[in-house]
């Protein structure tokens, strides 16, 4: 059986993806918010919202229990430090917290993350089947050689 370490993270994130489209609903809101205070514009992805949280399930599950301030300075980046006048060097900027806290919300209503008291979120027994279950089907759908022996 495939896990979600045998496939290749960008390959797994887009199969999740598509089956989030139809489970997690966008919130109104989410198409006017940058994902960080280190963009300039929001998100133009049509699937943006699936992506992150299709992203964010596979970092749980790696990196669980983890808390909302390690996944925003995860999905942060440089915030540039320069001026008219002077020169600064970039700066670290953390993702949006919202952003990430209403989808980790949307996992925990669809019984794939928990709560862990004192811990932050980690992945259940469903959200971890969910992920092998996934990683079997694109390892079945790939077509690389260097994968044939997880086949």
């Amino acid at each position: 059986m495939a896990t979600m370490y045998d496939v290749p993270a960008d390959d797994l994130i887009e199969a999740l993806a598509a089956d989030f489209e139809d489970r997690l609903d966008e919130p109104e809101w989410s198409e006017f918010t940058k994902s960080g205070v280190d963009r300039e514009l929001p998100p133009e992805q049509e699937d943006f919202w699936a992506t992150r949280a299709a992203s964010l399930l596979r970092k749980v599950a790696d990196r669980g229990p983890v808390g909302v301030e390690r996944l925003a300075t995860e999905y942060g980046g440089g915030k540039n430090g320069s001026n008219r006048y002077q020169v600064a060097p970039d700066k670290r900027a953390d993702g949006s917290r919202n952003m990430i806290r209403t989808i980790l919300q949307q996992l925990e209503e669809e019984d794939l993350v928990e709560t862990a008291e004192g811990e932050g979120r980690r992945i259940t027994a469903e959200g971890q089947s969910l992920l092998d279950d996934t990683a079997g089907d694109v390892l079945e759908d790939l077509d690389r050689p260097e994968l044939e022996r997880y086949a």
